[in-house]
């Protein structure tokens, strides 16, 4: 059976960083920032990962048109 794709959260606020499947990141995150830091968007998906999709959202884009 293939596992799920592992996604990067990081909170630098915290200094950590862990690897969560892709179903669970909004609520981990969530979860995280609620518990940890009042609520506040501290943790989140790596920036560099966002960037790359960004990226690659837009690269689409691009060739679609």
């Amino acid at each position: 059976m293939d596992e799920a794709p592992a996604v990067p959260v990081v909170c630098e606020a915290c200094g950590t960083t862990t690897r969560v499947p892709l179903s669970e990141v909004a609520n981990t995150v969530a979860r995280h920032n609620s518990r940890l830091h009042d609520g506040a968007d501290e943790a989140g998906v790596d920036p560099t990962l966002v960037e790359q999709i960004r990226d690659l959202a837009a690269d689409d884009l691009i060739e679609e048109s």
